[in-house]
């Protein structure tokens, strides 16, 4: 029984999703928002869209308030609800980044549980690539204007997306960095699809992002 760090976005359910072909078992999606504004952090995405997802998912969600104060003390307080369950790890979405994955390494061994990464050091462009090509959907959420112009926000994570994307150097196709984030409307771990209605975006503190306020789940 594993669990599976959930921002909503592309690399989280990828990482799930190829967990899953490996034959990892997972019973909990783990997704952390703000205590504020309940909006997932940095991607800006409505905690009721998550709800969303796990519902088409299938897999049921253990949501939690947090602040930046108090992340990692909640985060093992929401994990370790599961140990007596028999969990035995956790499926997390790092590519490249050490001290990332330093971290969720660090925080399981302390917790007794596995860290799995199975997207750890898979070139990013061919992890687009895949999520493209196996059928998932995906929109752009939220970027560093200085790093995605507006004209893409809410737009569709395609192979156009990837060509503007390879003409910026400086940014990780993937946005491992940060440079934008994005959230899963459909794909094969999908019983359903979510179809945006309305939205709008906005600018705030350098960044742009995608205030989703009509939305449709189609099954």
């Amino acid at each position: 029984m594993y669990l599976s760090s959930w921002s909503g976005g592309k690399d989280s359910c990828f990482a799930c999703y190829r967990a899953m072909q490996s034959g990892y078992k997972i019973v909990s999606l783990v997704n952390f928002i703000s205590r504020e504004y309940k909006r997932v952090r940095f991607h800006g995405t409505d905690s009721r869209l998550i709800q969303v997802q796990s519902e088409l998912l299938g897999i049921p969600l253990c949501q939690k308030e947090t602040s930046p104060d108090d992340y990692e003390p909640a985060f093992k307080n929401a994990v370790t609800g599961f140990k007596p369950l028999g969990a035995k790890g956790m499926i997390f979405d790092d590519l490249y980044l050490d001290e990332h994955r330093q971290w969720v390494e660090r925080v399981c061994g302390e917790l007794g549980i596995e860290a799995i990464e199975p997207l750890w050091k898979i070139e990013t462009e061919k992890i687009m690539n895949d999520f493209i090509s196996e059928g998932f959907g995906a929109v752009i959420v939220s970027a560093q204007k200085k790093s995605v112009d507006r004209e893409w926000i809410g737009k569709k994570v395609d192979k156009r997306f990837l060509g503007y994307l390879k003409t910026k150097p400086e940014v990780d196709v993937c946005g491992e960095n940060g440079e934008y984030h994005t959230f899963v409307v459909s794909g094969p771990l999908f019983k359903g699809r979510i179809n945006i209605t309305e939205s709008q975006v906005i600018e705030r503190d350098g960044y742009w992002f995608l205030d989703i306020k009509g939305f449709e789940v189609i099954r």
